[in-house]
């Protein structure tokens, strides 16, 4: 393969912002699980003359999807978890989305049907100096890179 002489560099992992529906949330300083992944499935036919098995592609699975962010006032995240608790079908639409070193968006995976399914406030430590951080797991029905 020939080169064009253009050096193109990875964009980087830390500029990047979570969008969700209903909730203004975009500072959160890590973000993981935008893992998608789908079943194999073996299947053979009694007249197959090949003697192994064929491969066919089964249902897809989307992990959660971890966010952390340092505590603050806003009990957006804690407001929409109590939702859930409380039996309401409360289902979000987001996406995070990667930018470049001039802030311009440059990657999108959308998230739909997302239900915060786990909420972690922060772990204190009087001889500690560190943020108190909130942490959440959303499983989303789908993710799509846009």
């Amino acid at each position: 393969m020939a080169s064009s002489g253009v050096r193109i560099d990875p964009y980087r992992g830390y500029n990047f912002r979570v969008e969700i529906d209903n909730i203004p949330v975009a500072a959160f300083r890590e973000c993981s699980g935008l893992t998608c992944s789908t079943d194999m499935v073996d299947y053979r036919e009694g007249a197959d003359k090949p003697l192994h098995v064929r491969k066919l592609t089964g249902l897809r699975k989307y992990t959660a999807i971890s966010l952390k962010r340092g505590y603050t006032q806003n009990e957006d995240l804690w407001n929409w978890y109590k939702n859930i608790v409380n039996g309401d079908d409360d289902r979000r639409n987001g996406a995070v989305v990667l930018q470049d070193e001039q802030h311009n968006d440059v990657l999108r995976w959308t998230f739909t049907g997302a239900l915060l399914s786990k909420w972690e406030g922060p772990t204190m430590n009087a001889t500690s100096n560190d943020v108190a951080i909130e942490a959440i797991e959303i499983t989303p029905e789908e993710i799509d890179l846009q």
